[in-house]
């Protein structure tokens, strides 16, 4: 199995080297599943445009595989509409449904998956012995008897606030319709998963590497030992089209020329960093400067209206959105109370 020391070391990898060993793992996968038995799942992110360039310029008319949620910015949803050979998917529940059925994604998929969890073993009683309840309160330990590493008492008093909070936004939006496809065509999917996203993508690439083949659902990860710098890079570098709300990509010290892969100078995009859906909270409390909260009010005021007002407590005394909103901004100030007025900003 691949280890951590490894992953480092192909994550410090020149970038033409990771091209080289990206189109290697493509041509991989299209040789055991067939051009006509794969696709791309493609967001319209700068992630996944950099996968779709690097797989058609191997294998031009592979298909590209984009789910519709309604929460992506529209200008990512107009430029994911704009390429060939692309099938649109649409899932069956709407974001403000499946916050009401599992709850608020908000910290991390991680800490909300494990709220979710330990939340539902404290209402059945059986807390004492439960995985995701022992690392909120810090006391799981790994198979030496150390402090686990997945500890996250930080996030134990949101067991006690009114607001559920869930993971299965993804799934439900996501996951679902591209399972359905998958049942439906056989084909199976490239993606540009990254494990330096999360832990739950770098356990993953450590369990399967690059290609899952032997996954129960065997997935394509070709950029996994990728970093964002990369992407960034490889955009510019190949000068790349990407959806306008990224703006352009420039190194941060613009007075800086850019010279393909000899330059160090990290690089930024000039208006987005990072798109995905429009109202996900996961890592927003990680974010400096202008956040995705308040960019979203200065550069798309409806939704933001639509994601931060509306909300009221159903019967149960839980807060869930309305007819008026997604009501996330009452939210955030219950995030705030806690762990301070900064902690999500979004005015």
């Amino acid at each position: 199995m691949p280890t951590r020391k490894e992953l480092k070391l192909y994550q410090s990898l020149p970038l033409e080297i990771k091209i080289a060993k990206t189109q290697v793992r493509i041509l991989e996968w299209a040789k055991e599943f067939g051009i006509d038995g794969i696709y791309v799942s493609f967001s319209g992110g700068k992630d996944s445009t950099v996968l779709l360039h690097l797989v058609r310029d191997m294998f031009p008319k592979t298909e590209a595989v984009f789910v519709d949620t309604g929460l992506e910015y529209p200008e990512v949803r107009e430029f994911a509409r704009s390429f060939e050979n692309v099938t649109v998917l649409r899932p069956k529940m709407n974001f403000a449904k499946v916050i009401q059925t599992y709850g608020y994604p908000m910290i991390s998929k991680e800490i909300a998956r494990r709220l979710q969890y330990a939340r539902k073993a404290v209402a059945e009683g059986r807390q004492e012995n439960h995985g995701d309840y022992r690392k909120l309160c810090g006391l799981a330990t790994d198979k030496s008897g150390n402090r686990s590493r997945y500890n996250c008492e930080k996030y134990k008093p949101l067991l006690d606030v009114p607001i559920y909070f869930g993971s299965e936004c993804c799934t439900v939006m996501k996951k679902k319709p591209l399972k359905q496809y998958v049942k439906k065509t056989g084909k199976l999917s490239i993606t540009a998963t990254m494990a330096c996203e999360s832990l739950l993508r770098e356990e993953h690439w450590l369990r399967h590497g690059c290609n899952a083949f032997d996954a129960k659902r065997p997935m394509s990860q070709p950029m996994s030992f990728w970093t964002e710098q990369d992407v960034l890079k490889y955009i510019k570098i190949n000068n790349l089209k990407i959806a306008s709300v990224y703006g352009d990509v420039v190194p941060k010290n613009r007075q800086l020329a850019f010279d393909c892969f000899s330059c160090d100078e990290a690089l930024c995009t000039t208006g987005c960093n990072r798109t995905g859906c429009v109202f996900c909270g996961f890592g927003a409390h990680l974010e400096r400067g202008e956040n995705r909260f308040q960019r979203l009010k200065r550069t798309h005021p409806k939704l933001y209206q639509y994601c931060i007002f509306g909300g009221a407590y159903d019967s149960d005394g839980l807060w869930k959105p309305d007819k008026n909103g997604l009501g996330m901004g009452h939210v955030f100030d219950a995030l705030n109370r806690i762990y301070g007025d900064d902690f999500i900003r979004y005015e």
